[in-house]
This record gives structure tokens, sequence and C-alpha cells, in this order.
């Protein structure tokens, strides 16, 4: 057990590292829209969603409700559940319920990522390791960003706070160049986004993001449908 810990730790400090540079952005934003420091580390430390992470936050600026909050939860979040479902094939028999609740809570992008490339199966020391070490990094990033905000001066913590779009930006560039597909939904969601920003002002922010992503997938998914053969031979 101490192995796989001490080898999921390993595995797990790239992931803390470059989390505690991005999150110190998301600290710094959410100190910037009057969430106190910690408030905003408590968050980080029980939610790891850095674009989840983003929106509430604009949610709570704005003064939205919890229905809007919690439904645009569900939707930023609704692929780590998808991720989950991929790993659970992965996952040893020592892998009881119990260790599959606890590892849920660090099933990231970039968690994920590693967890799946593993050739063996996962065992719950692994994922423990794997998962706190980026947590930490996550959390403590924020922590700095968050005290930072009220000592640095505006004009490096507006620098900084761009810090977290850059990530954002960085996920969706490399599916955007490999995939005309991809590119084109994604510039579906943002001209829906722009039209709520400038055309009706009057959306609350929360369900602008909810409703961009919705239609921007549904429109994806007509046009470009993933025939059955072809999803039943990549799953093969």
């Amino acid at each position: 057990m101490k192995l796989t810990f001490r080898k999921g730790l390993s595995h797990g400090i790239p992931i803390a590292l470059g989390y505690l540079s991005v999150s110190f952005g998301f600290g710094i934003m959410a100190v910037k829209s009057g969430i106190s420091a910690i408030n905003a580390i408590i968050i980080s430390l029980t939610n790891l969603t850095s674009a989840g992470q983003a929106a509430g936050v604009g949610i709570i600026a704005a003064g939205g409700a919890i229905f809007e909050m919690a439904a645009t939860q569900f939707v930023i979040n609704l692929r780590y559940s998808l991720m989950g479902l991929s790993l659970s094939q992965k996952l040893d028999k020592s892998f009881t319920t119990i260790h599959r609740m606890v590892a849920s809570y660090g099933i990231t992008d970039e968690i994920f990522a590693v967890a799946s490339s593993q050739k063996e199966k996962l065992v719950p020391s692994y994922m423990y390791g794997l998962i706190s070490i980026s947590a930490l990094g996550w959390t403590c990033g924020t922590a700095a960003g968050a005290f930072a905000g009220n000592i640095l001066p505006a004009s490096v913590t507006a620098a900084m706070g761009i810090l977290l779009y850059g990530m954002f930006i960085a996920i969706i560039v490399p599916a955007a160049k490999n995939s005309r597909k991809d590119l084109l939904v994604i510039c579906f969601a943002a001209a829906f986004s722009m039209a709520f920003k400038y055309l009706l002002p009057g959306v609350s922010f929360g369900f602008a993001i909810i409703l961009s992503s919705i239609a921007a997938s549904v429109i994806g998914a007509i046009l470009f449908p993933i025939e059955l053969a072809e999803s039943e031979s990549e799953i093969t």
C-alpha cells in the first residue's frame, strides 16, 4: 500500500504544480468577486473543479439563485460522471463501494488522464496518493492567490486573474486544432454566450452558460452524429 500510494504521489506532482499556478488565478478572482479568502479556500478544497468554481463564483457575485447554481454545476461537471464510469472498468477488486465514493471526489480531467493511462488495475492507495497531492496543489494555489489578492497591487492581480481563463483556452485549443467539428461547436458556444451578453443581458450569468452549452451541444449532435458502428468500434 505504501508503494502504490507513493507511486500515486509521484504521478500527481506534475498535476499539483499545474494546479498551483492555475488556482492562484481562481483565488484572486474569488476575492475580487467579494468572497473571503477562507471561503475561497474551502470552495477549492471541497469542489476541485476549475470551470465549475469559476462559474459558481460568477453566479455568487451576481446574486444568482440556488437552482441556477445547481443547474450550472450539473451541466459543467457532468463530464466527471462519464470519467468515473470509464475508470470503473480499471478498478481492482479491492475498490469497495466506500473507496469508490471517496475516490470520486478527486476525479478531474488531469487525474482521469493519468489514472486511465495506467496499464495495471487501479488500487485505492494509488488513487488516494494521486488525488491527495493534486488536491493539495489546487487548494494551496487558491490560498496563495486569495491572500495575495488582498496585498498585491491592482495591476498585478488583474494580470494574474487571467490564469484561469488561460487554462480554459489551453483545454479547447488542442481539440479545436485536431477537429473542425469541435472547433465549430466551440464557435457556436462562444456565439451563443456573446448573444446572451450583448443581446439578452437580462438572462443571468448561470443560465447563459447552461443554455449556451446545451444549444451548442445539440447543434453539434445534429450536425455531426456519431454512427452506432463507429462508436462500437471505438469501445472495442
